[in-house]
């Protein structure tokens, strides 16, 4: 749809999860919608990261439970058309896109355009031949990955999470610099899909997480035959015709694909923000309303504001600016009870506080408990043993939890909804949950919390032991 100006309530740049979800959300509120995109429609997360990334590790894990068989069924190396799987990759993607398309949000009655934004004034920007003002515009640009200057990486045909699900062949060496959740996802799924893979991080691997269960993960990647080296900063790279080699003070690490995953940048530098004079710096300067601080007529969502770079939060920010900047409500982001995945097997979870950020908030007054994964029935069952869950507790309350194993990323979800309701540890000892399953190991948690307060407690014996005595 081509017009040369355009006047509308709420102008979003971004096809992305944010965006997506504003447009959807105001649009079918009433409001007049204006949606922009330059690249792809569903952004980043439909076509280079969570939908590809998740489909691949599907992929890989279904090859390793044919290696590792179990018991009764013998294992055996599988057989693996690397092509194929991608073909899996772009079918899955397929699926998904005509939710995210640029007819359906027609459909709804956006007005969508397919071009680069830029701003122009504080409540004006052009996009392509079309003009548009607005009572309120939505940055949802989401980032891009960011390529550390370290030499020789312009000439070495790195690939990012954008270009590495093009490879139709598998890569027969694997480097991949960055041991954060992208790069430790990427190694174990190539090398179950029957790829060399070595990991080389600057600092420690995985180390926003908890490191008594990020060391869970990292010992059953590394016990898969993946190679990672922490505390190993990329000094320098070489290209040798197919060969690729990675410079370290511990030595030369030579592949044959290149993979980097050392970080994210947000996609603001060219939206001419100085024109619509809003402060910014790595990300828009917003308030806790998402509002940026400088101009009251835009907000930022996801990965543009700032904080969090998931796309589930970028689905949260919707929800506050579609509540302010449609519907006129005060809203406000809050952060503590945000949870986070890596997809690695087993998974690594998050919500909260770790055991650390509460000591230096809180001091003496937090409490921690740990639960191990082998005791819980289902997981005994199924072989699915290797884990624990780590709870951090204040007054009663959970503050924190981290889980690491099997199905990690779903059971993380009882303890993000007691955080953001501010739910006592009462309420998941209340709960009764079906046997067996391994949502047992949250009702565990709170039973380890509860267990010292009522079986070694001298009062409660004495106490309990009247009652016996004077119980008719």
């Amino acid at each position: 749809m081509s017009h040369d100006s355009i006047e509308t309530d709420i102008c979003v740049i971004g096809a992305g999860s944010g965006g997506l979800s504003v447009a959807s959300g105001a649009v079918q509120m009433g409001a007049r919608v204006v949606l922009i995109e330059a690249g792809e429609m569903g952004g980043d997360c439909l076509n280079y990261g969570c939908v590809p990334s998740k489909a691949l590790i599907g992929a890989a894990r279904r090859a390793q439970q044919v290696r590792q068989g179990g018991p009764g069924v013998a294992g055996q190396e599988p057989r693996i058309d690397f092509g194929a799987v991608k073909d899996h990759v772009s079918e899955v993607i397929s699926t998904i896109a005509p939710h995210d398309s640029q007819e359906r949000f027609e459909t709804l009655g956006c007005t969508v355009i397919r071009a680069h934004a830029r701003f122009t004034g504080p409540r004006e920007l052009q996009a392509g031949a079309t003009r548009v003002r607005a009572r309120r515009f939505v940055i949802a640009t989401g980032s891009s990955p960011m390529v550390p200057p370290i030499d020789g990486i312009e000439g070495s045909g790195y690939l990012t999470n954008e270009t590495i699900f093009e490879l139709r062949d598998a890569p027969g060496h694997l480097l991949i610099i960055g041991g954060g959740p992208i790069g430790l996802e990427m190694a174990q799924a190539h090398r179950r899909l029957g790829c060399e893979v070595t990991v080389i991080e600057g600092q420690k691997a995985l180390a926003k997480d908890d490191p008594a269960l990020s060391k869970v993960v990292l010992e059953q990647l590394r016990a898969e035959g993946v190679t990672i080296l922490e505390e190993s900063p990329a000094l320098k790279i070489e290209r040798d015709g197919d060969r690729v080699t990675v410079v370290t003070e511990a030595g030369r690490h030579g592949g044959t694909h290149l993979l980097v995953a050392a970080g994210r940048r947000i996609n603001i530098g060219d939206l001419g923000l100085e024109a619509a004079g809003v402060d910014h710096d790595k990300a828009v300067h917003v308030g806790a309303d998402l509002r940026s601080v400088s101009n009251r007529h835009v907000y930022a969502v996801g990965d543009a504001a700032g904080g969090m770079q998931f796309t589930h939060v970028a689905g949260y920010h919707a929800g506050i600016v579609i509540r302010s900047a449609v519907l006129g409500l005060p809203a406000k982001a809050k952060a503590a009870h945000l949870p986070w995945v890596t997809y690695t097997d087993p998974e690594l979870a998050h919500v909260g506080l770790t055991e650390a950020q509460a000591r230096e908030e809180h001091g003496g007054n937090i409490e921690t408990h740990v639960v191990p994964m082998d005791g819980n029935d289902r997981a005994v069952a199924t072989g699915q043993t290797a884990g624990l869950l780590k709870l951090v507790v204040l007054r009663g309350r959970p503050i924190g939890a981290s889980i690491v194993g099997a199905h990690a990323g779903e059971l993380i979800g009882m303890w993000a909804m007691a955080i953001v309701n501010r739910q006592k540890m009462s309420a998941i000892a209340g709960t009764v949950l079906p046997y067996p399953t391994l949502s047992e190991l949250n009702k565990r948690g709170a039973s380890a919390y509860f267990s010292p307060r009522l079986f070694d407690n001298s009062r409660v014996k004495t106490i309990v032991g009247l009652i016996q005595k004077y119980l008719p």
